[in-house]
């Protein structure tokens, strides 16, 4: 799933989707789906109508902002008013929401690419009069844990395991919630790797919320028309 996200190939990112369980990667694959909806390959509507409902009843943060692009490419709604940047959420989301001791920076607005706050201080070859660009540069907050805690806890919320859920519950209270429960969580690698996926999924939405608000958008991929035989 990732590596057709990341290559841009439409055919197998829609292959992947119907075999794989879509709505654990709808911020994730998105994007990827609404530009091989724009093309037109086989498919890729159904699939965008699908991503549509499973964001109307999943809504995370982020989602309504994905659905609205996800609506235009289909012909049902206005394009939003946000100007595409070629930016990777996933290292928005480790900006905004990473390490407290780290995170926080900014993007460079010609290019997209995301520079953690501590590369000031190793130097970024430019110039200090264009460090302060606002049209260079957009500045990224260093957000609260806050919204770490609350994907713990709704993601025990929808775990069936009662006896996983009582003792997640038991580590989330008080100081070093975030290390017990991944220490209680690694001893379940299916439960591990859902976990990460959760939490991907609502990083990656709030990260997409984020930037609507700053007037921007991630640039629509354009994925090839890789032909399978």
């Amino acid at each position: 799933m990732r590596g057709a996200v990341h290559a841009q190939d439409g055919v197998a990112l829609l292959g992947a989707l119907r075999r794989g369980p879509a709505r654990e990667v709808l911020q994730l694959a998105g994007d990827g789906v609404a530009g091989a909806a724009a093309l037109g390959l086989p498919t890729a509507a159904e699939m965008a109508a699908s991503f549509l409902g499973a964001l109307r009843e999943r809504g995370f943060r982020g989602d309504e902002e994905l659905a609205d692009r996800l609506h235009a490419v289909m012909g049902d709604a206005a394009i939003p008013l946000l100007r595409p940047l070629a930016v990777d959420l996933e290292m928005l989301a480790m900006l905004l929401e990473g390490d407290p001791a780290e995170s926080g920076g900014r993007i460079d607005l010609s290019t997209g690419e995301c520079w953690p706050s501590f590369t000031d201080e190793l130097g970024t070859g430019v110039e200090a009069e264009e460090a302060d660009d606002p049209d260079r540069w957009l500045y990224v907050p260093a957000l609260a844990a806050r919204a770490g805690y609350r994907d713990m806890e709704l993601f025990i919320e929808g775990l069936g395991d009662a006896d996983l859920v009582d003792r997640l519950r038991i580590v989330i209270g008080g100081r070093g919630a975030f290390r017990r429960f991944k220490n209680v969580l690694a001893g379940d690698e299916r439960a591990w790797r859902r976990y990460h996926r959760f939490c991907d999924e609502r990083q990656r939405g709030r990260a997409r919320a984020w930037l609507a608000e700053e007037g921007y958008c991630p640039s629509l991929p354009v994925p090839r028309r890789t032909v399978r035989s």
